[in-house]
């Protein structure tokens, strides 16, 4: 099976930080000969196994809106491709696999939005020593956040290794 290589996933999530848009996306699989097409990408959103866009407008008069997607939805496409390669149903992807990693990325990035709107009201209203206090609780919190959005990750991974070994003992 052919696969985007994991420094192309990494720059396109570091470039395409504040979204992806599904024509983007499609054209990226496209281009290293993987098919996939829009109505597959709506059908992965429908069953949860994907995070819906988020309208973002364009700038400029009467531009509209765009439906932006997290950039890891390539990294997720690319894994439920991989385990459909390895006779996994949808029905079991659903059930074993990608149950929460869509709700932890939207929990990094909801914290993320968070966190950047603390910062930016402490800026705003800082004294010299309250300000010192807030950035460190700001920094202290952050750290916690990054912890727990690691331990879920570990736990979902370990889940999903565990459901593997069920499914290859199943098929022996």
């Amino acid at each position: 099976m052919q696969r985007i290589p994991e420094d192309v996933l990494d720059r396109i999530e570091r470039e395409h930080a504040q979204g992806i848009t599904s024509s983007d996306i499609l054209e990226l699989f496209a281009t290293h000969g993987i098919k996939f097409s829009e109505a597959t990408l709506r059908k992965y959103v429908q069953l949860g196994l994907l995070p819906r866009s988020v309208r973002v407008g364009r700038k400029g008069k009467h531009q509209g809106s765009q439906g932006m997607y997290p950039a890891t939805v390539v990294r997720q496409v690319q894994r439920i491709k991989e385990m459909m390669a390895q006779d996994y149903t949808i029905e079991e992807i659903q059930r074993e696999f990608l149950f929460v990693r869509g709700d932890i990325e939207e929990l990094e990035r909801a914290m993320t939005k968070v966190f950047n709107a603390l910062r930016d009201a402490a800026k705003d209203r800082r004294s010299e020593t309250s300000g010192r206090a807030i950035a460190q609780d700001l920094a202290s919190a952050e750290s916690l956040a990054r912890e727990l959005v690691a331990k879920l990750s570990l736990i979902e991974e370990r889940l999903m290794a565990q459901a593997r070994l069920t499914k290859q003992a199943a098929s022996s």
